[in-house]
């Protein structure tokens, strides 16, 4: 009697979904850094858009824009975001999303980092939950906010610092503060103090409650090991943020050139994993306000 053919389809695993392409983002200089850090550190409007045009080329699909004033400082002045963003358009086109910060840096109060990105319109903001809903109190006021954003098409993406945090920007979803069906934010892996070094393992609080399935995540790194935390968000289906604003080396503790050499590296990492890379078309597409 003939062995049965066995059928090769049964009982076997379902093929996993497609990835999601995966969006690196990249900042390239912060609020605080600057020459004497690295000598390739952005600060100028022009010297931003060389940055970016070389970011874009090693494969960054966003750029998270500080500007600084005449001393260096952190600033935020819309007519300083239109002179960089500007230079860069002049530089890209449209081949990065210029998403601006809101970041208070201990100078300014919240009606004022929501006043410029009013005054701004930019195409995409960061906004700290910390920051803007610090407690009950301001939540009128960010939920106005947060509600002219989405209207305006501005595409937010919510800084947490925590789990706890993760948990009050949730709560604050469910009772309509923050609007959307669908949301970007950005875990970010520690602390600003010096010393810093984030690991992989930092993911874990943030990542222990999966939620509803429409947050689209993103982080942030500190020290020589944003390489390694950037490769474990590409592995996990999140997406990834680099550049010397909080990390300046690469991944074996060499100084990186410059930014672009961090880009390069978390695209890198993607490409060993399987998973695509997103442009700025189809980031804008993932990020879009719904």
């Amino acid at each position: 009697m003939a062995s049965p053919v066995a059928n090769p389809g049964a009982g076997a695993a379902p093929a996993p979904a497609p990835w999601t392409p995966f969006v690196v983002s990249v900042a390239p200089n912060g609020a605080k850094r600057g020459k004497a850090d690295h000598p390739a550190l952005p600060v100028t409007a022009d010297e931003v858009a060389e940055a970016a045009a070389r970011c874009h080329a090693a494969g960054a699909a966003l750029l998270h824009l500080h500007v600084r004033d005449r001393d260096g400082g952190h600033l935020l002045d819309a007519d300083a975001y239109r002179a960089a963003t500007a230079a860069v358009r002049a530089r890209v086109g449209d081949g990065l999303i210029v998403q601006v910060t809101t970041e208070a840096v201990g100078i300014y109060t919240p009606d004022q980092q929501m006043a410029v990105v009013r005054d701004l319109r930019p195409e995409a903001a960061t906004v700290a939950i910390r920051e803007l809903v610090p407690d009950a109190a301001a939540e009128a006021a960010a939920g106005d906010f947060f509600a002219w954003m989405h209207r305006q098409r501005v595409m937010a993406q919510y800084i947490l610092y925590s789990a706890d945090d993760l948990a009050w920007f949730r709560d604050l979803r469910r009772r309509g503060v923050v609007p959307g069906a669908r949301v970007s934010v950005l875990f970010v892996l520690g602390r600003y103090t010096r010393g810093q070094v984030s690991t992989p393992a930092d993911l874990v609080p943030f990542l222990a409650d999966p939620g509803d399935g429409s947050e689209t995540w993103s982080m942030c790194a500190f020290g020589p090991r944003e390489g390694a935390c950037a490769l474990a968000a590409a592995a996990l289906g999140g997406h990834a943020r680099v550049g010397f604003e909080n990390n300046m080396a690469l991944n074996d503790g060499t100084p990186a050139p410059d930014n672009a050499a961090l880009v390069a590296q978390a695209a890198a990492g993607a490409a060993a994993l399987g998973r695509p890379l997103a442009d700025a078309a189809a980031a804008r597409d993932l990020w879009a306000a719904a």
